[in-house]
């Protein structure tokens, strides 16, 4: 048993962290905080959004009297997230980043380093989700496996992306907001005269994309490949595209001349040919069973004897929990078929579904097709 004192805060410059180091200051732990620089490219008005984060990180720093430290991970975030960002849409795959940034960086590269080499006694983040060990770890049991469960504020909360951090890091994880919704933290920064911090635009999206469009970024990095739109029911050309990597399934097609609108159905990377269905009910856009693979569990796997598993699921983090049966679908377990209690629409490749049970995300595994009739191999 080891007791909890020193914590290192992963401080972004943005008001959840701000409070998280708040709140950990108060009970009483030596808090350090931590900026992850992990991307440093400025746009076409000379702006690096990284730079302003860390002067916001600074000045909340310097406000709660911790100390503040910048660990450079460009370079890993480059290899270990973004490559597979761009590789995922060259493939007609939509990829989650965040996903893969806490699972490789936060709480793999920043735990390691924080534990290991700075030796502190644990980690903390503003992560709006909760542990089975409480927001304010006193002591941590290698033994005892800690369970991920959903923040109090179910619009914020955020265990869809952390649905793939390692036990390991879990256990001497804090998550001092996870009991508060954004309203409370917001007041609390204006109290203890956080304001400027409290009042910062919230970020959404892709972090690294910033304010430009995303056909306008991912341009700088993929070339344009022209295909074809093509009616999935009656296989006849009704269109042409710049690249499969601007659309994602689901997505409203841009296709002049027609009574219905028409919507990607299935991308195929070799021939640059999207599929599309028309009109927003089409079946071919529904599907109630699906296929995934490298499936991760963030305590031991909860499928039982049978291979099975009655749950909850979801694909977006801010969509309703969906009831779900979860299949073993090959001998080693990594591969698992998915099947709903009813059909959702544009269950979309490269995302990941996540797993719910009793409030607990269990883990997920990543979307590869769907539809009854996809082969395991």
């Amino acid at each position: 048993m080891t007791i909890i004192k020193k914590v290192a805060l992963g401080l972004s410059g943005g008001v959840d962290s701000a409070v998280s180091a708040y709140l950990l200051k108060q009970k009483g732990f030596h808090v350090t905080g931590i900026f992850m620089k992990n991307w440093d490219e400025t746009d076409e008005k000379g702006f690096c959004s990284s730079d302003q984060e860390y002067e916001d990180a600074l000045h909340i720093s310097t406000k709660l009297g911790i100390p503040l430290k910048q660990i450079n991970y460009v370079k890993e975030y480059w290899n270990e997230v973004f490559c597979n960002f761009i590789k995922d849409y060259e493939e007609g795959l939509t990829p989650n980043p965040d996903i893969l940034c806490n699972k490789q960086i936060k709480f793999n590269l920043f735990f390691k380093y924080a534990i290991h080499s700075l030796k502190f006694d644990a980690i903390a983040t503003g992560h709006y989700a909760q542990s089975s060990f409480g927001s304010f770890l006193e002591y941590f049991k290698d033994n005892t496996d800690a369970r991920l469960l959903q923040a109090s504020d179910s619009f914020k909360d955020q265990t869809f992306f952390l649905s793939q951090i390692p036990q390991n890091a879990l256990r001497r994880c804090m998550f001092p907001i996870g009991s508060l919704n954004k309203h409370q933290v917001k007041e609390i920064a204006e109290k203890i005269g956080l304001q400027k911090i409290a009042q910062k635009k919230e970020s959404i999206g892709i972090c690294f994309i910033g304010d430009r469009t995303f056909q306008s970024f991912i341009s700088e990095y993929i070339d344009a490949k022209p295909g074809n739109f093509v009616d999935i029911e009656t296989g006849k050309i009704v269109g042409s595209h710049q690249g499969i990597h601007n659309w994602t399934v689901g997505q409203r097609c841009n296709i002049g001349g027609v009574i219905k609108p028409f919507f990607v159905y299935r991308k195929e990377p070799t021939t640059s040919t999207i599929y599309v269905a028309s009109g927003t009910d089409n079946p071919f856009l529904w599907t109630d069973i699906f296929y995934t693979k490298d499936s991760f569990w963030i305590r031991n796997s909860p499928l039982t004897s049978k291979n099975l598993l009655k749950c909850q699921f979801r694909f977006q983090h801010t969509k309703p929990l969906t009831a779900c049966t979860v299949y073993k679908a090959n001998v080693t377990g990594d591969k698992l078929l998915i099947k709903l209690e009813e059909p959702l629409r544009s269950i979309t490749p490269g995302q990941y579904a996540v797993f719910y049970l009793n409030n607990e995300c269990l883990g997920s595994s990543r979307i590869f097709n769907s539809g009854p009739s996809v082969n395991i191999r």
